[in-house]
């Protein structure tokens, strides 16, 4: 066991963990750690765009922006957050201007901006231009202008080192009232097989997303919870982890994302019989309303027949009356994944797609300066989330289209910020006696089981339950059904056995504890789910198909409780949080 000593630790290397490690590598001394080299993270993945109200093309303000993001989030929307990301998203795109990233420019030499899904003027009225963006790469660009950065500030990255610990001891200035600081992270290094402790006096969680508990996802194989996970076994909770947001446009059966960027640039939805199906559902700014109304709407559309195909299940993506200059300069990506993946020319046929789980709404609370909270005022001193592995609230129940890569940018930022103040002013908590023993425990558990279960079956089982039973629309049956499932797979996942047994880069391994995190979040998500009794956002009861205010504005939180039971799950408690108002009341929420 090796031992190391950083200020700050930052675990995961996407855009929010190195844009906060740009702010706390020129304040503190600052580690990275990153399961995977930094530049392959998914942040890279991200097409469309990143917003903000920099009225470049057309009139627009922060305060149009704060509202589509707190009515496209169906209200759920802590609204204090919503107003800081609105208004820090400005300075958000000049500050990766400045840094290089090469946007796309007006004939005035200006950022660039286009049309995305839920994004209006005067409050709704019509669709406004507020994406800015680099061609449909906006992701990749971010990520390599990001990391470019963190270079020339000398920021230290510990490249496939996968944490798997957070070290939270009792704090002894708060001495018998239960509050927790952090110490540090444990971590195994992929390469050799060791263990490495990181003592910190903060740490930084963002570490991504779990959309690898569905089969149908545009995320990759490496979103399987981890943070989240890492933070509920050690009695943190998670918010809101019902919402999951399913893209509108995955290629058909494979989940490959194509932006809602081509929608932007005019690309329009079609049934089969031709029609633009959007123009019923959502009649002021159809094929450009937000994912979760989109989402429903197509699935909707194969269930009463409308579908494509042999199997008439998918509707189509119609780019052919855009001129093909148009596509090659704004969209050349996702037209040469329609190529590639379906044999598909976007000039000439419509592309087949179909909803794909794409980004997880929950997930550690923070409060907006991006500290982690105990429960729903307590913040846990040193460690701080973003990105999509945190609940700040900013997106609610459903989040807007581009907010993502804004969100990653205005709050990685400042918990980098925040981390390294906090750290300047903090003295290290000492390390236990043995700090590594539950991450030893664990690898040696799963390395030298001799049980007949393969992982990457427990893996695709769970992943086919939670695609036929927690998609875009639910029922209580349908979630007991996925519940009963997971249960199971619970069970099984206890007899598995990998069959490398060595140290060096053992993927086997690796996948296996990763299996372990993708239960436990599925778990979390369907217990969430099965209590939250409406719909709202990227949740849909059939049925409980009302959004119930009276009851249920308010976020859910789930603990990880071993005297509590929950919806019939032993070891989870459930709790609430009320969402926080400013200055939008609910309302009908009509597009």
């Amino acid at each position: 066991m090796q031992v190391h000593k950083y200020d700050v630790v930052i675990v995961g290397a996407g855009g929010a963990g190195m844009r906060a490690a740009i702010e706390s590598g020129q304040r503190a001394r600052t580690a990275v750690l990153t399961k995977l080299y930094p530049t392959r993270s998914h942040t890279g993945a991200a097409q469309g765009g990143m917003c903000a109200a920099l009225a470049n093309v057309e009139e627009d303000n922060w305060e149009w922006h704060t509202f589509d993001t707190v009515k496209g989030g169906d209200y759920l929307v802590d609204q204090d957050a919503a107003e800081v990301m609105a208004k820090e998203a400005i300075d958000a795109v000049l500050d990766l201007e400045k840094m290089g990233l090469p946007f796309n420019r007006t004939p005035e030499g200006r950022i660039d901006q286009r049309r995305f899904g839920g994004h209006t003027r005067d409050h709704g009225k019509s669709p406004v231009r507020r994406a800015c963006y680099a061609a449909d790469r906006t992701g990749h660009m971010i990520l390599q202008t990001l990391y470019q950065n963190c270079v020339k500030h000398n920021v230290e990255f510990y490249n496939e080192f996968y944490v798997l610990d957070l070290l939270l001891l009792d704090d002894d200035a708060a001495e018998g009232t239960g509050q927790k600081r952090v110490a540090g992270v444990v971590s195994y290094e992929l390469a050799t097989g060791e263990i490495h402790v990181f003592q910190a006096k903060s740490v930084v969680f963002a570490s991504g997303g779990v959309g690898k508990v569905f089969k149908t996802t545009s995320n990759a194989h490496t979103l399987t919870g981890d943070g989240m996970g890492i933070a509920f076994r050690r009695g943190l909770p998670l918010e809101d982890m019902e919402f999951i947001q399913f893209h509108p446009t995955g290629l058909a059966g494979l989940g490959i994302l194509l932006s809602e960027a081509a929608r932007g640039e005019g690309a329009i939805l079609r049934n089969s019989e031709g029609e633009r199906f959007m123009e019923r559902y959502a009649p002021t700014i159809k094929d450009l309303a937000p994912r979760d109304i989109v989402a429903r709407s197509m699935a909707n559309e194969v269930r009463e027949g409308r579908g494509c195909g042999p199997n008439k299940d998918y509707v189509l993506l119609d780019l052919t009356h855009l001129e093909p200059a148009h596509i090659d300069a704004k969209l050349p990506d996702i037209t040469e994944f329609a190529r590639t993946y379906l044999g598909v020319e976007p000039y000439t046929e419509p592309v087949p797609v179909f909803p794909t789980c794409h980004y997880a709404m929950g997930g550690i609370p923070t409060n907006i300066k991006g500290e982690v909270l105990a429960d729903n005022d307590t913040v846990v001193p040193g460690l701080y989330a973003a990105g999509e592995v945190a609940c700040v609230s900013v997106h609610g129940s459903n989040r807007l289209g581009t907010n993502s890569l804004l969100d990653i940018n205005v709050f990685g930022k400042r918990c980098g910020i925040n981390a390294a103040e906090y750290a300047v002013g903090a003295d290290f908590v000492e390390l236990p006696e043995n700090p590594a023993t539950y991450t030893e425990d664990l690898l040696d558990v799963v390395r030298t089981g001799t049980g007949t279960e393969r992982v990457a079956k427990i893996r695709a089982d769970l992943q086919d339950t939670m695609d036929a039973n927690m998609q875009v629309f639910r029922t209580e049956s349908s979630i007991r059904q996925a519940l009963d499932d997971i249960e199971a797979l619970r069970e099984r996942y206890r007899a598995i056995s990998v069959q490398d047994k060595g140290k060096r880069f053992n993927l086997d391994l690796l996948e296996a504890v990763e299996l372990g995190f993708l239960l436990d979040m599925a778990e979390v998500m369907t217990v969430s789910a099965l209590h939250r009794k409406e719909s709202r956002g990227g949740h849909y009861r059939e049925d409980y198909p009302d959004r119930d205010d009276t009851n249920w504005m308010k976020h859910t939180m789930v603990y990880r409780d071993p005297d509590s039971e929950m919806e019939g799950v032993k070891g989870i408690r459930f709790d609430t949080k009320p969402v926080i108002f400013t200055r939008y009341e609910p309302m009908e929420r009509k597009y």
